[in-house]
């Protein structure tokens, strides 16, 4: 492998801080915009739909730009890559800050998906360099449970950031606190951590991004928006055209494997019924996760008329739990009851949802976050016990030399789903708003709740059933490799 002399001692140790802090906000961006959309509705005006892209615009773009960002990074120099990425995400942030229409935020948003999706690839591989086999060990768990942090706080750091209104920025300073931080590890980065590319050039499959891109926007955006137009006939023709074009992507991808190409996807994947079920189980698993995390803010902060803090602070119970289940899953669970660990996962968010719905359907728009506490743990445990050993199932049998297109997919997977979630379950929740005969507005946003949350809790016992054709156990060789390309 290419690279230059790896940072030792305090030079290394200043690299690792400029990639964690990369990690983290990527991380937290991913969520932490949630709490703060009853706010910057107020501010910009946007409508539902525009909130909802608002999310789906960020994980969309980083979906379709994780495989290629990882290219870019082998061609081209990691360090390179990263910092460019890293730069990107900066100025994004600040423009999501200094939005002054829902449109701004929604561009600008994608922005800061595209550039994670160019910085966030190059972190895993660039400690591959900086550790050597036998002390990686410390400088993973240390990114883990990093990204374990940043994955489920954002929601009560957004609410501390949007509360504390700093400056009179108020939701802004949820992006604006990106700046320094950005700068600062951009400033490591440059002087401390080592380049490095990958000993064969890989080529870049840019027609099947663009192929990608256009596909998935045919079918979100008219899945977005068509509640707010009525639904014409555009969006059905938009969304028929999207599958088409996907269609046409997965023979195009095929065409290129078999004419020994690099394709974005490698399709010879899905003949492995393991790697199959598990992307399916991750579709089914994440589309409602993620629409959880957009209509609980939506239904506490607008609904029960939450401030902006209690909101976020509500969330704790599932955040303490995530971290804690992760780690007894990945660690215990994974290793004494096997596969059983995902099919429990979803089962335990599903009753977890069920507990939310009945409580607040017998407690009413009185509801208090003592009344949500159990169904948020239990919501967070099921989470937690799926996230950390879902990728050692998955890429369990993936073939080596198909390493690191399993990897990639995988990890687009989550990220799609996330931008599906966001699109199909919100545009369920604003429908049964405007379905909804409550009387009062607490009234109606239960009724909405409570409807979209029996389709989630469906959605989850689908991913335990899809979790069933995942191989009964992963060897301790799967685990330590999978853990690694999970991250990557």
């Amino acid at each position: 492998m290419k690279i230059s002399a790896p940072p030792v001692g305090r030079a290394r140790s200043i690299a690792l801080i400029s990639l964690f802090l990369a990690s983290f906000m990527e991380l937290l961006d991913a969520t932490i915009v949630n709490v703060a959309l009853p706010d910057i509705e107020r501010a910009l005006g946007a409508q539902n739909a525009e909130l909802q892209w608002m999310v789906a615009s960020y994980t969309l773009a980083l979906a379709i730009g994780l495989i290629t960002g990882s290219r870019l990074g082998d061609i081209y120099g990691r360090k390179k890559v990263f910092i460019i990425g890293l730069v990107a995400f900066t100025v994004a942030s600040v423009l999501c800050g200094a939005a002054m229409n829902p449109e701004m935020l929604i561009a600008s948003r994608a922005l800061q998906g595209f550039a994670s999706a160019a910085m966030i690839p190059q972190v895993l591989s660039s400690l591959q360099v900086m550790y050597k086999p036998s002390e990686r060990a410390g400088a993973m768990a240390g990114f883990s449970a990093l990204a374990g942090v940043a994955a489920v706080s954002g929601p009560i750091l957004g609410a501390v950031l949007t509360n504390a209104d700093l400056f009179g920025w108020g939701w802004r300073t949820i992006f604006f606190v990106n700046i320094p931080v950005g700068i600062f590890a951009v400033i490591c980065a440059i002087k401390f951590v080592p380049e490095s590319k990958a000993p064969v050039r890989h080529k870049l499959d840019l027609s099947g991004v663009v192929i990608l891109a256009v596909g998935m926007m045919a079918i979100l955006y008219p899945l977005t928006m068509g509640r707010e137009e009525g639904w014409p006939l555009w969006t059905y023709l938009s969304m028929a055209f999207g599958v088409l074009v996907l269609a046409g992507f997965v023979v195009l991808q095929r065409r290129e494997e078999k004419n020994g190409g690099e394709p974005l996807v490698a399709v010879s994947l899905f003949k492995s019924r393991p790697f199959a079920a598990g992307i399916a189980m991750m579709f089914l698993f994440f589309i409602p996760m993620n629409g959880f995390f957009l209509i609980q803010t939506l239904f506490l902060q607008i609904g029960l008329e939450y401030p902006i803090l209690k909101a976020g602070l509500t969330m704790i119970p599932f955040s303490i739990m995530v971290p804690v289940l992760a780690g007894i899953s990945a660690a215990i669970l994974a290793k004494k009851i096997g596969r059983v660990v995902l099919q429990l996962g979803p089962l335990v968010i599903a009753i977890g949802f069920i507990v939310l719905i009945f409580t607040v359907q017998s407690v009413g728009g009185t509801v208090t976050p003592w009344h949500l506490l159990a169904g948020l743990a239990l919501s967070g445990a099921g989470f937690g016990m799926v996230v950390a050993p879902v990728g050692i199932f998955v890429l369990s049998e993936v073939p080596t030399k198909f390493a690191g297109s399993a990897s990639g997919l995988f990890n687009t997977t989550s990220q799609l789903a996330g931008a599906l979630g966001v699109a199909i379950i919100g545009t369920i929740y604003f429908n049964s708003l405007d379905s909804s005969t409550g009387t009062s507005q607490s009234a109606v946003f239960i009724d909405a709740f409570t409807f979209t949350m029996w389709i989630m809790a469906a959605g989850m016992v689908l991913a335990s059933i899809a979790a069933t054709f995942l191989p009964r156990w992963a060897s301790e060789s799967d685990v330590s490799g999978a853990v690694e390309l999970v991250d990557a």
